[in-house]
């Protein structure tokens, strides 16, 4: 029973910032300025909707791609359809229920490709590390190129910022409480003898990160993953700098805005379900920090965000109906290629 009800209340927790975060995100656009966020969203060039699904989609073929060279060690190589199928799945999964699409893009590669479950999952450990080093990069390179904008929008998150108006002081609370939480969750956690396991399972996990890292070093092909993690990376860097051509207020921002939004945006999307409300809230701060009013950076954050789980949705749904007909007709076609073996079968 804790077992499923733990991961539920961690679901309900982020899922209700999420919700909370869009609450916030509309509740500090002054009334004078709401006219301008409606404005940003009628008068939206909707049809860059179609060059942007062009580039997030090549990047999601990229991840595949250098998904199977992360499986090529290890004797597997799946075809690129149905590693595809399962990548898209998996975002679509992750819409409803965070790292649920992990799991289930393995579980889906083993049944049609025979590829062992618990082998495939030391590649997404990979794929996570070399996420992590890679969002870094962003951050850092952010920090090159706007200094300035990436510390003033984090004092702008956390409330230090003395003349922001956009937490109106409650983000260094926000901080505070959560930090009490956390406090109070490991003390709790220690108190009731389970402090050990945690560590185990934090030391667990690190090594997981380790030895992840340490496989990709067995690739053969170490160029082309290398090309593959910076090509998916300079895609969504293009796709958020062509979201901002979408909104008046905001088509005048240009790459470094782009790194910067990008770097703020991607913790959107991993601190609560689908990036629902932290997307557009931290974009909108980084965009505020490069002169664009906070109501058309809401606008346009709602409107990047909104594309992006449209994309998953739309291309998610069509591998989840392609995965088993493309399959079936693969069979198929096994089995006539192969009539003396099924006849002795």
């Amino acid at each position: 029973m804790k077992k499923v009800l733990l991961p539920l209340l961690q679901y309900g927790f982020f899922l209700g910032l999420g919700i909370f975060l869009v609450w916030w995100s509309l509740h500090e656009i002054p009334d004078s300025e709401w006219s301008k966020f409606k404005t940003s969203l009628q008068s939206a060039r909707y049809w860059l909707i179609i060059p942007v699904f062009f580039l997030l989609t090549t990047s999601h073929i990229l991840r595949t791609l250098r998904w199977k060279l992360l499986m090529e060690p290890m004797g597997y190589r799946p075809s690129f359809l149905n590693s595809f199928f399962a990548v898209m799945i998996g975002y679509l999964a992750n819409l409803a229920v965070p790292r649920l699409g992990e799991v289930l893009k393995c579980t889906l590669l083993s049944r049609y490709e025979k590829v062992p479950v618990e082998r495939v999952l030391g590649t997404i450990v990979a794929e996570r590390a070399f996420d992590v080093i890679s969002l870094l990069a962003v951050f850092l390179l952010a920090l090159l190129l706007q200094f300035d904008v990436v510390t003033g929008s984090y004092a702008n998150i956390t409330g230090m910022q003395g003349n922001t108006d956009k937490t109106g002081g409650w983000g260094g609370w926000i901080v505070l409480i959560a930090i009490v939480i956390m406090g109070t969750w490991l003390a709790w956690v220690f108190y009731t003898g389970r402090g050990k396991a945690l560590v185990q399972k934090i030391a667990g996990l690190l090594r997981g990160v380790w030895e992840g890292l340490i496989s990709a070093g067995k690739i053969k092909q170490k160029k082309l993953f290398f090309f593959y993690t910076v090509a998916i990376w300079v895609l969504y860097i293009a796709g958020t700098w062509m979201g901002f051509y979408a909104t008046a207020g905001t088509d005048q921002l240009g790459f470094q805005v782009a790194v910067s939004g990008l770097a703020f945006a991607s913790i959107g999307m991993i601190i609560t379900p689908g990036g629902i409300g932290a997307y557009a809230f931290l974009l909108a701060l980084v965009v505020e920090q490069n002169g664009v009013e906070y109501a058309m950076g809401v606008a346009n954050g709602t409107l990047q965000w909104f594309a992006q789980v449209l994309i998953v949705v739309l291309v998610g749904g069509i591998c989840l109906l392609a995965l088993p007909i493309y399959n079936k007709k693969r069979q198929h076609e096994n089995s006539r290629s192969h009539p003396a073996e099924n006849n002795i079968a």
